[in-house]
């Protein structure tokens, strides 16, 4: 058990709350349906929330888990300052919180301390993969125009980091233009077009999740430009219908980051309760989706 924490006992069955975020990509859906197998599957009682992209309705969702009295909250985090209230008040109430997707930046709360653990994917390290693809299988592409996710969110900032540092190190290579937009589709086309009409030279798109690649994707065909070709694509996420598109030659690489929390996040609940130690962040095991590959994997995707 970890020191200073809400306990959690040895039962058959728990009453566990699942805090969503939003439920407005295939992502979060896949990660809700992971939640709600793995509950079905070990018999526990799943009392789940939706915060419609509210951090104010997320509160108030947790609150009320709390006063339901569940066992262990799964909180998905939608914003990091307005839910740290949150997260103590389930410690007082003495329910041991475990945080999804997104950390907290230890400066608000601790791992350890404030809650139990971490769940989610290396950004960073998904950003120095397709990098290192670039680097290797460029062809004299250098010139990248990034389309970044919601601003001041950590897979944007570490999403960022990790690829330019890599490509940085690598010398050769340019970011020409990066700007949010926002880990949206319509959002991806509309800042691509912008873009690369500033940057007609441009090669390279590294989208920080797919439905801004699909997007960038949508408009380099008006444009006339043959995405996957003309233009380089890479992404991160690994959804079916962006793993299809490196099927059809339109993406060049995703880092997967995957959505089904539920093996993990009730293996960890279990890990708990028996007196195992839990570290500060649990990492989710993440694919690499490219040419070599994809035709197998996606029909197994989300």
């Amino acid at each position: 058990m970890t020191a200073g924490l809400p306990p959690l006992g040895q039962k058959d069955t728990y009453k566990v709350g699942f805090a969503q975020a939003e439920s407005n990509n295939p992502w979060r859906i896949a990660q809700t349906k992971s939640m709600q197998d793995e509950a079905a599957k070990l018999g526990y009682q799943l009392v789940y929330t939706d915060a419609q992209g509210s951090a104010a309705k997320q509160v108030s969702d947790v609150s009320s888990m709390i006063a339901q009295g569940v066992d262990v909250i799964f909180l998905s985090l939608r914003e990091e300052k307005p839910l740290v209230p949150a997260i103590r008040a389930a410690k007082d109430a003495d329910i041991p919180v475990v945080l999804f997707d997104r950390p907290v930046d230890p400066g608000l709360a601790k791992a350890g301390v404030d809650y139990l653990t971490f769940i989610g994917s290396d950004f960073a390290e998904a950003g120095r993969r397709l990098a290192a693809w670039l680097i290797k299988n460029a062809k004299g592409k250098t010139k990248i125009i990034e389309l970044e996710g919601t601003t001041g969110s950590a897979p944007a900032n570490d999403r960022k980091k990790g690829f330019a540092d890599a490509v940085k190190a690598a010398g050769g290579f340019q970011i020409v233009a990066s700007q949010s937009a926002d880990f949206s589709r319509d959002k991806g086309r509309q800042v691509a077009k912008s873009l690369l009409q500033a940057h007609p030279d441009a090669n390279v798109i590294y989208a920080h999740n797919d439905e801004m690649a699909l997007g960038a994707i949508a408009h380099l065909e008006d444009a006339g430009r043959k995405p996957g070709k003309d233009v380089l694509v890479l992404s991160i996420d690994g959804g079916k219908e962006a793993v299809q598109a490196i099927v059809d030659g339109k993406i060049n690489a995703i880092a997967e980051c995957n959505p089904r929390f539920g093996p993990i996040a009730f293996q960890t609940l279990k890990n708990y309760a028996a007196g195992g130690k839990i570290q500060p962040w649990v990492k989710n095991i993440d694919k690499f989706y490219d040419s070599s590959n994809a035709a197998a994997e996606v029909a197994g995707t989300y």
